[in-house]
C-alpha cells in the first residue's frame, strides 16, 4: 500500500476487546439510565449480541481511519476477529492470534506466518510440551476450559475465585526458561511464547505501508509490548495495565474506564494524528 499523504504516515494500532469494544458488562455504564449513551451492536456471536461502542466513538473511529493507517491489534483469532464489523472502512490491515497473523484485505499473509512458526521454533519449547504441562498442573475444581488459538499458544478458562495465585507464579517460573510467558487476564490464562508479539507485527505493518509514526492503545498485559514499543501510547483506566499500576514514559494513563475510555482513546488518537 502506497502513503499518498502525511496524515497517513501515522499508524494507529489498537487492541479491541476492552480499548476500543466493549462487551455489556464491561461498558461501565455508571451514569443514570436516562443518561446513558446510545450504543452500537459491533459484534454477534451464538446469535446474540457481544460487543459494542458507543454512537460516539464508532464516529471518531471512522475519522480515525480516515486520517490513518488503522490496524486492529488484537489477541483473537482470526475466526473471532472475523466476527467483529467496525465502523467506517474495512482495514486493509489487521494483526490476530496476538501477532501471528498479518491479515491483508482479510486474508493471513503466509510470508508473515512463516516468519513467526520459525522464530517460535527456534526460540521456545514446543506447544504440545506446554499443553501437557498444563494438562497435569491444573485442577479440575477451577478448570473451566483448555483452548488453542491458531496452534501458536494456549489458554485457559478459569473459575477466578478458585484460582490459587501461587499456581500462576508457578506456571510462569516453570514456562519462562522454555521461551514462554504467563499472563493472567479476568477469567483466562494466556501462555503465550515470548517471540510472538503484537510489537513485531505492528513494526512489519508500518514498513510495508510506510508509516513513519506508530500511536497504540491496550488494556491487558499482553498489550505492554506494543504500548512500549509505539511512539505515543495510551492505556484506559481500567483492566490489567491499569490494575498493577503499569506505567511508561510516553504512555498516557488515562482515568476513563469502560466505553468513556474507548472514545478517550479515540479522540488522543485524532489529536496525535493531526499534530
Amino acid at each position: 500500500m502506497s502513503v499518498t499523504s502525511s496524515s497517513s504516515a501515522t499508524l494507529v494500532a489498537s487492541d479491541l476487546d476492552r480499548t476500543l469494544i466493549y462487551s455489556a458488562a464491561s461498558l461501565d455504564l455508571s451514569m443514570p439510565d436516562a443518561e446513558a449513551p446510545r450504543l452500537l451492536c459491533v459484534e454477534v456471536y451464538g446469535h446474540k449480541p457481544l460487543s459494542y461502542m458507543t454512537e460516539t466513538a464508532a464516529a471518531l473511529l471512522t475519522e480515525v481511519a480516515a486520517a490513518t493507517v488503522f490496524v486492529p491489534t488484537t489477541t483473537r483469532t482470526r475466526e473471532q476477529y472475523h466476527r467483529i464489523h467496525l465502523p467506517g472502512p474495512t482495514p486493509r490491515y489487521a494483526i490476530c492470534a496476538n501477532g501471528g497473523h498479518i491479515l491483508v484485505d482479510g486474508v493471513s499473509d503466509r510470508a508473515w506466518q512463516q516468519q513467526v512458526e520459525t522464530r517460535i521454533a527456534d526460540a521456545c519449547a514446543p506447544l504440545t510440551e506446554i499443553r501437557a504441562h498444563l494438562a497435569i498442573t491444573a485442577d479440575p475444581a477451577w478448570l473451566l476450559k483448555e483452548r488453542v488459538a491458531e496452534d501458536l499458544f494456549a489458554y485457559l478458562v478459569v473459575e477466578r475465585a478458585l484460582l490459587p495465585e501461587e499456581w500462576v507464579k508457578e506456571l510462569a517460573a516453570w514456562a519462562r526458561p522454555r521461551g514462554w510467558t504467563v499472563s493472567l487476564q479476568g477469567r483466562k490464562i494466556y501462555v503465550v511464547p515470548a517471540p510472538l508479539t503484537k510489537s513485531a507485527a505492528m513494526h512489519e505493518v508500518a514498513r510495508r505501508t510506510g508509516a513513519t509514526r506508530t500511536l497504540a492503545a491496550g488494556d491487558s498485559l499482553l498489550d505492554a509490548d506494543l504500548l512500549l514499543a509505539a511512539d505515543l501510547g495510551w492505556r484506559p483506566g481500567h483492566g490489567e495495565l491499569a490494575d498493577e499500576g503499569w506505567r511508561a514514559p510516553h504512555v498516557v494513563a488515562l482515568d476513563e474506564r469502560g466505553g468513556a475510555a474507548g472514545e478517550e482513546i479515540l479522540r488522543r488518537f485524532l489529536a496525535a494524528s493531526a499534530a
